[in-house]
């Protein structure tokens, strides 16, 4: 199944697919954030907003609206 990074609860991990955003994609590939990368939601601030990711083994924080625009598909 093929859900948005910021619909992910913490712990659960899936596979970067694409983005739907082309003014991100150059940033998020720089950050590591490449189709076919695994990706995990570490964590949620409190308030919601960033989130804390594990991508190409280092730890990341996203906005949400940034989050918003990588499609992942999850691993079950």
């Amino acid at each position: 199944m093929i859900v948005r990074l910021s619909d992910l609860k913490p712990g659960q991990v899936g596979i970067i697919k694409e983005f739907n955003n082309n003014d991100l994609f150059l940033k998020l590939m720089e950050m590591g954030c490449v189709p076919g990368e695994e990706i995990e939601l570490e964590k949620i601030a409190p308030l919601g907003d960033p989130i804390c990711v594990n991508v190409a083994g280092y730890h990341l924080s996203l906005r949400i609206n940034e989050a918003e625009h990588i499609l992942v598909e999850l691993n079950n």
